[in-house]
């Protein structure tokens, strides 16, 4: 079987970093991450504002707004008719998507007509429209995907939704086998831009979608097979909320997950794949779009979701720990850290991206990720004339009819459409499967013996390397190995929200941090997915969890007394508060509105 998604050979040291276009410093990815992390103390709304809102409204009382605007998703207490949205464009609000999922309507509304906004009583509640981008920064022989191929599976029938920069359909590696018709099936644009670009791009003009797109579902037709993806017959639902600088906000990917859930029967659509993330707010439970995410988990969708490219940012040495970005943090759905192959097809081989982002998730303490896949120096099919082609000529690379059919990416936008394609094998194998039963299976059959830790190599522009552990808020249950999935018939509970992500808790009495269930409606009985068989015990997570379900012991990191992140990460709180210096209790690292940004980077 030959190999997909081939990487590039070792000892190149570009950068391809699709949000910032450019090499950084440690000190401007610092910045970077004190941007998209920002963070009010609390947490907690104040009225009906998500907290990043108060010092526009602060501004507001004052007087003192003057002209300015700001981008908002309101969200009622029933969904908005045409007389709510008359009222709000009597304010001076211009209306954007209309978001039925969460009860809202995205705005562009005065600063000064905010409080407005907190005297209806309709109104449930104010939150920024964040803005967002991709996040970019592998074998088959690593995840045992041919293990699925040899087995019969393709992903045909299954439906898998890209929620990004768009795709070009015109690739002949998203053909059918007949090589006349595309697998693209719908294409829907949600950024209200142009589709195409003087340098000849078109439907993708960033380049990102193109390339998820490939790794999800190429054929690999100009490769003869070597750059194929991992479910090469599935169909593509092409919904674009980025631009071609890679920009889109909160409510262009809540209105693509709606459109996704509303074509669902049309086109099968099983899955959804989200290589986006940005900063953490407020708690899942009060982000609409987390809560769109959860609507598709409800609606039978599996929603993948990149983890974050953080995992290098130290905030007041926290070792890259506290990173994970929205909407990666909700429970319900599979969040994908990124690993790297170092050359070769052995799973024993991979060795975590630095830049992958850890937990537990700021505010919920979530462990996540859940699973790891490869996701460094991966080769997909390129978007001619894109941003990013244009950017990193150096990073095309030919196919076999001579021209620069592909291109290389690297980061947990990467590893994500591997887990998503995964995924589309899995439900082709049995259809039956509900979101929680294939993202439980999935973590239960990681490949999980990993050592203590590892170092990268030097990271010539960012002046220094980075040394890696492998407790399970850095890799999760481990690397995707579908072999193991494919060959199991384990089945967790049915019910949506069984296979929650846990919450993990600190206990300031004698420095342990343990897991807590997501669900406590399963039984503890339950041989998959109970509360003292899968959370409890090493079933999913690996010897990094002990039977009395203590997450670290003495020889893991957290005791290590070289590290200052269990300090920095956990603070002094016991699980209630909030703690100054801690990243993950929320506290507050600026006030600056964060991006869905990249801050991957390419290791050797």
């Amino acid at each position: 079987m030959s190999q997909k998604l081939k990487q590039r050979s070792p000892g190149r040291g570009e950068r391809h970093s699709a949000a910032w276009g450019k090499r950084v410093s440690t000190l401007l990815l610092l910045l970077v991450a004190q941007t998209a992390f920002a963070q009010w103390a609390s947490g907690e709304r104040t009225g009906k504002f998500a907290p990043d809102l108060s010092p526009a409204v602060a501004r507001a009382h004052q007087g003192i707004a003057g002209r300015e605007t700001v981008n908002v998703i309101v969200q009622y207490k029933l969904d908005p008719k045409t007389e709510q949205e008359g009222r709000v464009q009597r304010l001076g609000a211009r209306l954007g998507h209309r978001l039925h999922t969460v009860k809202g309507i995205a705005l562009t509304i005065p600063v000064s007509a905010l409080p407005a906004l907190e005297a209806d009583p309709e109104i449930l509640s104010v939150s920024v429209d964040h803005p967002m981008k991709g996040l970019d920064d592998t074998s088959d022989l690593a995840t045992s995907v041919n293990a699925a191929w040899n087995a019969g599976y393709n992903g045909a029938g299954i439906g898998v939704a890209v929620i990004d920069s768009g795709i070009n359909d015109s690739h002949p590696d998203l053909k059918d086998s007949t090589g006349s018709t595309s697998r693209v099936v719908y294409r829907q644009d949600f950024t209200g831009t142009a589709n195409s670009n003087a340098s000849g791009a078109k439907y993708d003009l960033y380049g990102h979608g193109t390339h998820v797109a490939g790794i999800i579902g190429g054929n690999g037709k100009l490769s003869g097979g070597n750059y194929s993806g991992v479910a090469p017959a599935v169909s593509l639902i092409d919904l674009r909320v980025l631009d071609l600088n890679g920009a889109g906000s909160d409510s262009n990917v809540i209105a693509a997950i709606e459109q996704a859930i509303a074509l669902k029967s049309t086109y099968n659509i099983r899955v959804i794949n989200l290589s986006l993330g940005r900063g953490i707010f407020v708690s899942y439970t009060q982000d609409p779009l987390c809560q769109a995410v959860e609507q598709a988990w409800n609606a039978g969708i599996v929603v993948v979701v990149a983890a974050g490219n953080y995992g290098r940012v130290s905030v007041n040495g926290s070792n890259g720990f506290g990173t994970i970005t929205a909407p990666g943090n909700d429970p319900y759905v599979l969040t994908v850290g990124a690993m790297k192959s170092n050359g070769s097809s052995n799973p024993a081989a991979e060795t975590k991206a630095s830049y992958s982002s850890k937990g537990p998730t700021t505010y919920d303490h979530v462990m996540k990720p859940d699973i790891m896949a490869p996701g460094n120096d991966i080769v997909s099919l390129s978007a001619p004339g894109a941003t990013l082609e244009t950017e990193y000529p150096a990073e095309l690379v030919t196919g076999n009819d001579g021209n620069n059919d592909y291109f290389t990416l690297s980061g947990t936008s990467m590893a994500t459409p591997v887990v998503a394609g995964s995924v589309a094998l899995l439900l082709q194998q049995n259809s039956a499967l509900t979101p929680d039963q294939v993202k439980a299976r999935l973590m239960k059959s990681t490949y999980k013996l990993y050592p203590l830790g590892s170092t990268s190599a030097y990271v010539p522009h960012l002046l220094q390397n980075f040394t890696d552990f492998y407790d399970v808020l850095s890799v999760g249950s481990g690397l995707l190995d579908m072999q193991n999935a494919v060959t199991s018939t384990d089945l967790a509970p049915a019910t949506v929200g069984a296979a929650l992500s846990p919450s993990v808790v600190f206990n300031s009495s004698n420095g342990t941090v343990s897991l807590v269930n997501g669900n406590g409606k399963i039984a503890a009985g339950s041989v998959v997915w109970g509360t003292s068989v899968v959370w409890g015990t090493s079933v999913v997570w690996g010897t990094s969890v002990t039977g009395s379900s203590v997450v670290w012991g003495a020889s893991l990191p957290w005791n290590n007394n070289l590290l200052s992140a269990f300090s920095v990460v956990w603070g002094s709180s016991t699980g209630t508060g909030t703690q100054a210096t801690s990243v993950v209790w929320g506290a507050a690292v600026s006030t600056t509105d964060g991006a869905f940004t990249d801050a991957g980077d390419d290791e050797q």
